[in-house]
């Protein structure tokens, strides 16, 4: 397959509600179509776009550095892998998603057998967010497919590179009647969410998850929200510090940061601050170079824009002019879209790093004595997308899992929760509503209907006239149920 043009695509680039309209009106037919559609049909649905993911591999990479400076074992890795996986998954395993499932008749319903149905949502939308666009987009599209939807596709105009080469996929894929893609900036996700959309997938920060759970309330439409939050990490004094220093850095600073579920902060025991301090440093100075040299590090991805260049720098600046320290880094460069990996000691606690979401390469480092302490801290915030326990004390990490809540957690590792095919991922309440992934992004996207098919009717038995023996027969089921 030829290489994709890496310049933004011009068309449905816009708010126009006319097109969009006319799209989604046209896979209406293509909805109530697809729910007799079969495995087979679905499966070579979701080969066709694995083949033609992998067919623009060299383009994905080209765009993502493009958009990010990201280095193409990133993309590969971030970008590339999960969609292959996801669908490999859904290839495996379908075929058993799809099956209804028999189950046991309860007490009152003798006489009959129950199963549950798998069945479309019908038309889906997917918003995704400029951090991983091909990631996002694509992986909750293979699920979408798996369960039998039509789809439409709003990416992220920050990322146009990426989206140029997602929106060659889909068209190169699909015909619009059933998958079709917009790009453009708000205005068009607002025409979007006027719609009447049986299922809304989206990914992004909380602020904007409350605007699309707004919109879908006034149609009553579903949703999955995937959205972030400051996902803490807790260090104890039992734990291998060089192996948690190096993962946690890899965890933060792929992508410059820009990750939903990295390390947000680090809490790490007073008794060995210094030396995982240390394990970071050296670290960071193995794999960046030391200090100027960073800013010419070929395996560390951009600031998406300018604009996020000055929201982390205003981070950076704020919590240093509260008094925070600069242990390593603070380097920047706004027409390079450049900010070092930094780390941070002695944070106020009435700084904005720790209330916002820091979302680029800026690492806290706060001290702590009692565990107690950093649970009631994690508990006084919202919950979090993630949580991350580096420790070798069973009753540590116990009564952290048990006194936390996180849309998902890691013991000694961190981010690899989502790549588990075999987990739910998503957020709680101000980190995320629903899961995805897998079976879980299988469900997200299907009704699950109750069926009830009866060979004696018991209920006959109470059908009016009431009688006081229906009244002795309702005592009976009473006790007994």
């Amino acid at each position: 397959m030829t290489s994709t043009t890496l310049t933004p695509l011009t068309s449905n680039q816009t708010s126009d509600p006319t097109p969009i309209q006319r799209t989604f009106s046209a896979q209406l037919d293509t909805s109530i179509r697809l729910r007799q559609s079969t495995t087979a049909e679905r499966l070579t649905k979701i080969k066709k776009l694995k083949q033609a993911v992998l067919a623009h591999s060299e383009d994905i990479i080209a765009a993502g550095f493009a958009d990010f400076g990201k280095p193409a074992t990133e993309v590969e890795l971030t970008e590339i892998l999960p969609i292959v996986a996801e669908a490999n998954d859904a290839i495996r395993k379908l075929s058993g998603w799809m099956k209804p499932k028999k189950v046991w008749p309860s007490r009152m319903m003798f006489g009959t057998f129950g199963y549950t149905q798998y069945e479309p949502k019908g038309r889906v939308l997917i918003i995704s967010p400029w951090n991983y666009p091909v990631n996002l987009t694509l992986g909750p599209l293979v699920s979408a497919i798996a369960a039998g939807n039509t789809v439409i596709i709003k990416t992220s105009e920050m990322t146009p590179h990426l989206s140029t080469v997602i929106g060659t996929i889909i068209r190169e894929t699909f015909d619009e009647t059933e998958i079709a893609l917009f790009e453009g900036d708000a205005t068009v996700a607002q025409a979007l969410l006027e719609l009447p959309f049986d299922h809304i997938f989206f990914t992004g920060s909380p602020a904007v998850g409350k605007v699309v759970m707004t919109a879908a309330a006034k149609n009553l439409t579903s949703v999955t929200l995937e959205l972030g939050g400051k996902s803490p990490t807790i260090i104890d004094e039992s734990a291998d510090l060089e192996l948690a220093a190096k993962n946690t850095l890899w965890a933060k600073f792929t992508n410059n940061g820009q990750t939903c579920i990295a390390p947000d902060h680090v809490y790490v025991h007073a008794s060995v601050k210094d030396a995982f301090i240390k394990h970071c440093v050296d670290a960071l100075d193995s794999i960046y170079g030391k200090d100027a040299q960073k800013i010419e590090s070929p395996d560390l991805a951009r600031i998406v824009n300018t604009r996020h260049v000055a929201r982390v720098k205003g981070l950076l600046d704020d919590a240093t002019s509260r008094g925070a320290r600069v242990i390593t880094g603070g380097q920047y460069d706004e027409s390079k879209r450049f900010i070092a990996p930094t780390l941070l000691d002695d944070i106020p606690d009435n700084a904005e790093i720790m209330r916002e979401e820091i979302f680029g390469p800026l690492l806290p480092i706060i001290s702590f004595t009692q565990l107690d302490n950093v649970i009631a801290r994690i508990n006084a915030d919202p919950k979090p997308l993630a949580l991350y326990v580096w420790s070798r004390n069973k009753e540590n990490i116990k009564k952290v899992m048990q006194q936390t809540t996180s849309g998902g957690a890691c013991i000694n590792h961190s981010v690899v929760q989502f790549l588990h095919g075999n987990l739910p991922f998503g957020g709680v309440n101000n980190s995320g509503i629903g899961s995805g992934h897998g079976h879980f992004g299988f469900m997200a996207f299907s009704h699950e209907r109750g069926v009830v098919r009866s060979w004696i009717i018991l209920a006959k038995m109470f059908y009016p006239p009431y009688t006081s023996f229906t009244r002795k027969l309702i005592a009976i089921f009473i006790k007994t149920v």
